[in-house]
C-alpha cells in the first residue's frame, strides 16, 4: 500500500477516535444537561435525553467556532503535533472519561482533552511546544466558571423568591415547570456550543498536521463541524445515567423553581464562555449553580462532601489526564 494512501487511513482512523471522544464526552456529559429537569420531575429520562440531543445540535447554527480555535491552536503549538500525539492525547482522555463515568464522578471531559494534549505533547517538544496563554486561561476557569455558575444560580433563585413570594406553592411549581423546559433546552444548546467544539478543535489541528486543512485558515472544514455535533448529540441521547443521580439528587434536592435557576445560571457562563473562546467544563459549571441554588436555602441543604468529592475530581483531571496520554504516547512510539 502506497505511504500516502497509509498516511490517509492512520488520519481517518484518528478523526473517528475522536468522534469516539464526542461521543463519549455527550454520553459522559448528558448528565449536566438532563440532571436537573429528570430530578424535578418536569421531564422523564427518555424524553429529557432527546431534548437535551436536540438542542446540542441545534447550537451549530448559533455559536462561532471560537473554543474550537482555541483547543486547536491556543494549547498546544501546531508544529510541536504529531500523530502520536494526537493519539496519545485522545486515548488518555478518553481512559479518564471511562474510569469517572463507572464511577459516577461528574470530572470534565472537556479538561481531560486539555490534559491529554498537554501530557502527550511534553515528551515530544518540552514545554517550549506549549501555549502558555492558552493554558492558563482553561485553568483559570476551572475555578471561574463554577463560581460565576455559583453566583448567577443563586442570585437567579434569590430574584425568583421575591418576585414569587405572594404566589402560592402549586402555583409557582405549575410555572416553573414550564418555563424549566426553556432554561433545559438554553443549558443543553450552551452545552452542545462549547462541548462540541472542543472535538473540532482536535481534528482541526490533526488535519493542519497532516497538511489537510491550511494552518492559516479561520475555520476548519465543514465535515468535521457536521460530524462533532452529531456525533455529542448521538452521545446525549445513549446518556450517562450513572453520573445524573449525582447530580440531580445527591447533591442538593431541587424543585422545578430550583432546576430553572441552576439551569439559567449555568447557560448564561456557558453561553459567555463560548463567545470568549474558553473550552470550559460544563460539569463545573451546573455543579456550581446547584450548589448555588441549594445555598439560598439554608447551608446544610447542600451535602458539601459530595460537593468536594466531585472538586477533588476536578483538581486531578488534568494531571490525571497528562500522564495517562504521556504514557500512550511513548507507547504509540513503541507499537508504531
Amino acid at each position: 500500500m502506497p505511504a500516502t494512501e497509509v498516511a490517509f487511513w492512520v488520519v481517518a482512523l484518528l478523526v473517528i477516535l475522536a468522534l469516539g471522544f464526542d461521543f463519549m464526552n455527550g454520553f459522559h456529559d448528558a448528565a449536566n444537561s438532563i440532571a436537573t429537569v429528570v430530578s424535578t420531575g418536569v421531564l422523564k429520562p427518555q424524553q429529557a435525553v432527546v431534548f437535551a440531543a436536540f438542542f446540542n445540535f441545534l447550537a451549530i447554527f448559533i455559536f462561532h467556532l471560537s473554543v474550537a480555535a482555541t483547543v486547536g491552536k491556543g494549547i498546544v503549538h501546531p508544529s510541536a503535533v504529531d500523530l502520536h500525539v494526537i493519539f496519545g492525547a485522545l486515548v488518555g482522555a478518553i481512559v479518564w472519561n471511562v474510569i469517572t463515568w463507572y464511577y459516577g464522578i461528574p470530572s470534565s471531559s472537556s479538561h481531560a482533552l486539555i490534559g491529554g494534549l498537554v501530557g502527550a505533547a511534553l515528551p515530544k517538544a518540552g514545554f517550549s511546544g506549549l501555549v502558555w496563554a492558552g493554558i492558563f486561561k482553561t485553568v483559570a476557569f476551572i475555578f471561574i466558571s463554577p463560581l460565576v455558575g455559583f453566583l448567577l444560580g443563586s442570585l437567579t433563585m434569590l430574584l425568583v423568591s421575591w418576585v414569587c413570594r405572594h404566589a402560592t406553592l402549586a402555583k409557582t411549581d405549575r410555572w416553573f415547570r414550564r418555563l424549566q423546559l426553556l432554561s433545559a433546552g438554553a443549558y443543553s444548546l450552551g452545552h452542545g456550543g462549547n462541548d462540541a467544539q472542543k472535538t473540532i478543535g482536535i481534528i482541526w489541528l490533526l488535519l493542519i498536521i497532516t497538511g489537510y486543512a491550511e494552518a492559516g485558515g479561520t475555520m476548519p472544514p465543514t465535515w468535521t463541524i457536521i460530524c462533532c455535533y452529531i456525533a455529542i448529540a448521538l452521545g446525549t441521547m445513549f446518556g450517562g445515567w450513572r453520573i445524573v443521580k449525582t447530580m440531580g439528587q445527591k447533591l442538593t434536592k431541587l424543585k422545578p423553581v430550583g432546576g430553572f435557576c441552576a439551569e439559567t445560571g449555568g447557560a448564561i457562563t456557558l453561553f459567555a464562555a463560548t463567545a470568549l473562546g474558553v473550552p470550559v467544563s460544563t460539569t463545573h459549571t451546573i455543579t456550581g449553580a446547584i450548589v448555588g441554588v441549594g445555598s439560598t436555602q439554608r447551608a446544610s441543604a447542600v451535602r458539601w462532601g459530595v460537593a468536594g468529592n466531585i472538586v477533588w475530581a476536578w483538581i486531578f483531571t488534568i494531571p490525571a489526564t497528562a500522564l495517562m496520554s504521556m504514557l500512550v504516547y511513548y507507547l504509540s512510539l513503541i507499537i508504531f
